[in-house]
């Protein structure tokens, strides 16, 4: 099995007529993660497109090796159906199973909400369902943008707690945060 990595080679994002930003260069390799800061609109958002492969570069180049897990604003949520449903629906789409959706669901505190309907959830409970979905995923590359939104001070103990977990097992995080997040040896990208 090929070790994944996250490479971006002289890379520039240019939004609309606007260039966010140009030249960046950094990897991250299995047990690695990035902390992406900036002010608002200065492109960690796009940073953070552009490793998943939604949006292209308009210069360099983007090397993803593993499958990639991206926690935006948007939770990607069936928001009639319960929690169980909504994520098991991803899960499946991931080849996962049961038990990928029961950890993702025990990771982020939830489980207690499985039979609640999306709809229902609160800012943070969505919040967490979101992080919930990409624990259950599998991918070895997490891609989280302002993972801490919402949370309160034990969700966000939880979150810190799993991300630390999926390094340790190998894992490559990206995150792009506003808020302080304990990531230990965690490398800053500053745009």
């Amino acid at each position: 099995m090929t070790e994944s990595r996250l490479e971006f080679r002289h890379v520039a994002c240019l939004r609309g007529a606007r260039l966010l930003f140009e030249d960046l260069d950094f990897a991250l390799a299995p047990g690695e993660a990035a902390l992406v800061t900036g002010p608002n609109g200065i492109g960690k958002s796009s940073l953070l497109r552009l490793a998943a492969g939604l949006l292209d570069p308009v210069a360099g180049s983007v090397v993803r090796v593993g499958d990639v897990a991206l926690a935006d604003e948007n939770p990607a949520l069936d928001r009639q159906a319960s929690l169980d449903a909504a994520l098991a629906f991803w899960v499946r789409l991931d080849g996962g199973d049961r038990g990928d959706l029961g950890r993702g669901l025990d990771a982020m505190g939830l489980a207690h909400l499985a039979p609640v309907p999306v709809r229902m959830l609160s800012t943070g409970q969505r919040k967490r369902a979101t992080l919930a979905r990409v624990v259950a995923s599998r991918a070895p590359i997490w891609l989280l943008d302002e993972p801490g939104n919402g949370l309160d001070v034990d969700s966000i103990g939880r979150l810190e707690t799993t991300m630390a977990a999926h390094r340790a097992s190998g894992g490559i995080i990206l995150a792009a945060s506003h808020q302080p997040l304990r990531l230990d040896g965690v490398r800053e990208i500053r745009l």
